[in-house]
């Protein structure tokens, strides 16, 4: 089994502090099978990301990272699931995304993590570009059992808000039909 992890771009928040996952409506699970399902996945990032406090434009790239691993799903593995959860850490808020499947899995990941690298034929941007896109990166895989990749995207912009905004971030209901 062969995997990587980048360490978190501001290390200096994350050394003591441990990762609590909070409770549903904050968790999506979603079975990644088809086109459709790509879809639905990058959709309901999108309004999680929303309704976290992400600006538009960080929840647009956590929307593309989510796009890029359930395609890969598709394209390599078939079927798999795309599980999305709010996670805090410290006085911050973020999104953690985790894109699993039990495809032939990556034989040479640090290869498969190179810019223009690719053994379907397209641009080999998918999991490169999913990587400068998240904050931290995690892939583990192992052939003919499949493949896991996490991510997290922080939003920093709620390191400045109170204890007292960031609940009231967290009570607000997501906005419906969040368009793309």
């Amino acid at each position: 089994m062969t995997s990587i992890t980048d360490q978190p771009r501001e290390a200096s928040h994350c050394k003591t502090a441990s990762v609590a996952v909070l409770s549903a409506p904050a968790n999506a699970q979603m079975a990644i099978n088809s086109d459709q399902d790509i879809v639905l996945a990058r959709q309901k990032g999108r309004a999680l990301a929303t309704e976290i406090g992400f600006a538009s434009g960080d929840a647009t790239l956590i929307a593309t990272a989510i796009s890029e691993l359930a395609r890969n799903i598709v394209s390599y593995a078939r079927k798999g699931q795309i599980i999305l959860r709010m996670v805090n850490n410290l006085n911050r808020q973020g999104i953690l995304v985790v894109a699993t499947d039990e495809g032939p899995g990556i034989s040479d990941i640090p290869q498969a993590l190179q810019a223009g690298f690719s053994t379907s034929g397209s641009l080999g941007l998918g999991l490169p570009g999913v990587r400068r896109l998240m904050d931290e990166f995690e892939i583990t895989s192992q052939p003919g059992r499949g493949t896991t990749v996490a991510v997290k995207k922080w939003d920093g912009q709620l390191q400045r808000l109170s204890p007292t905004e960031t609940a009231n971030r967290q009570r607000q209901p997501p906005p419906n039909n969040v368009p793309l």
